[in-house]
């Protein structure tokens, strides 16, 4: 089993920064695929980013890009997502996700993660 635990979301005014905070326990954290998921109120569960076991590969939502920047210190077991320039389409419940089995790639759909967070709150004025 894995337990993970976001923290780190608010309020912020459009064009601000928020880091959030994913802390993993229970399994060797630095074999997983991390990943990080919104889901907007009325609207599906979203990939946002992913990071490789290691860290040495990224992968993001278009609209993100060049904004976010999703990092992880496995020594830490700690995943983290870099939230600049936000705009309030980015306000969301983001969840933080495990992918435990290996794929060989990032993936990008809910189902291919195994674990999930509980959720932390971003809202974003304008």
């Amino acid at each position: 089993q894995v337990q993970l635990v976001e923290s780190g979301g608010g309020l912020v005014q459009a064009g601000g920064s928020l880091r959030l905070s994913c802390a993993a326990s229970g399994r060797t954290f630095s074999s997983y695929v991390m990943g990080w998921f919104r889901q907007a109120p009325g609207k599906e569960r979203e990939f946002v980013a992913g990071i490789s076991s290691s860290g040495g590969n990224t992968y993001y939502k278009d609209s993100v890009k060049g904004r976010f920047t999703i990092s992880r210190d496995n020594a830490k077991d700690t995943v983290y997502l870099q939230m600049n320039s936000l705009k309030p389409e980015d306000t969301a419940v983001y969840y933080c996700a495990a992918d435990y089995h290996p794929r060989g790639y990032i993936g990008t759909m809910w189902y291919e993660y195994d674990y999930w967070g509980q959720g932390t709150q971003v809202t974003v004025s304008s």
